[in-house]
């Protein structure tokens, strides 16, 4: 009898910590709807990195944008009424962000202002879009997560076209959340946090889906979040409940298990650092951004062309 061999198991190191005088321990809406109340001064989501190697993360109850230098020293990009979750460049200089409270936003990084991408669908507010990806196409797909789950599997994943053309492709996910590409944009992998699973969502060459699956099954109190794919095609997969980021191969097989401090909450993740090989993962509920270097670099994201 085959017997799949354990996974490797690393310990993320702590990078940097939001500092002291940016966290707001005080109530918020957010946290009374998603925390249970709990007094929550910060939850860091949504890294991506720049050009220059700095490292841009969410703060979702305090509606805040934060850069992180190459050295770990922090600056307030903006802070606006939104509760913002993952973010991408759709140029240089411009982030998309999925707010779950407004929809999609745009940042301008170098003044801070943030305005409006797309709030409504045919006049219709979104659920809660909560994560995004840009193809080679320039096609964003993003998820539409609000407060569904097992109870309740009405979560959306859509694609926005480069010419406003806004596509429904799935309308029965409990909960989505992260999404990433196979290396050769034909599989989009999706995080279904309340099924605590991955699903596998092939992109057919007419634009639609079909054979959707699911793709690898986690455990534990809440599901797999924040996705990445790194050169090899494997699947990186941040599991908050357990503080764990799994590496996946193309069998969903766990290669390496990448394993938070006592009591993490690994969110999200980005590839960063010298030649791409360092994950940096949003340790949410602590205020911290964890790391650990890996034997390949994160596939490059994609942007719209001319971005």
């Amino acid at each position: 009898m085959f017997l799949l061999q354990p996974p490797q198991v690393r310990d993320l190191d702590v990078f940097t910590s939001m500092p002291d005088h940016f966290r707001r321990r005080e109530r918020s809406e957010w946290a009374d709807a998603n925390r249970g109340g709990t007094v929550t001064d910060s939850f860091l989501e949504g890294p991506v990195f720049d050009d220059a190697g700095h490292l841009y993360v969410t703060d979702i109850p305090w509606g805040r944008i934060f850069r992180i230098s190459p050295e770990g020293a922090w600056t307030l990009v903006a802070e606006y009424d939104g509760e913002p979750n993952g973010m991408k460049f759709m140029d240089a200089g411009t982030l998309i962000i999925t707010d779950y409270k407004n929809g999609l936003m745009r940042l301008d990084v170098a003044t801070g202002t943030v305005t409006p991408h797309l709030e409504r669908r045919n006049s219709e507010r979104f659920k809660g879009v909560n994560d995004l990806i840009f193809d080679a196409e320039g096609n964003l797909y993003f998820t539409d997560q609000g407060q569904s789950g097992l109870h309740d599997p009405s979560g959306r994943l859509y694609r926005l076209r480069p010419n406003g053309q806004l596509d429904l492709l799935l309308a029965n996910v409990p909960s989505p959340n992260g999404v990433a590409l196979s290396p050769d944009g034909r599989v989009l992998y999706l995080a279904a946090t309340r099924g605590n699973c991955v699903w596998r969502v092939p992109l057919l060459p007419d634009g639609s889906v079909a054979k959707v699956g699911q793709f690898f099954t986690s455990y534990g109190p809440s599901g797999p979040d924040g996705l990445a794919v790194d050169a090899q095609g494997r699947l990186l997969v941040a599991n908050p409940g357990l503080g764990y980021v799994w590496v996946l191969n193309h069998r969903a097989e766990p290669e390496l298990v990448l394993r938070g401090p006592a009591g993490a909450s690994t969110t999200n993740l980005a590839f960063g650092g010298e030649g791409g090989q360092t994950v940096f993962v949003t340790d949410s509920t602590h205020g911290h951004i964890l790391r650990a270097r890996l034997d390949a670099p994160g596939l490059p994201l994609h942007r719209p062309a001319g971005g």
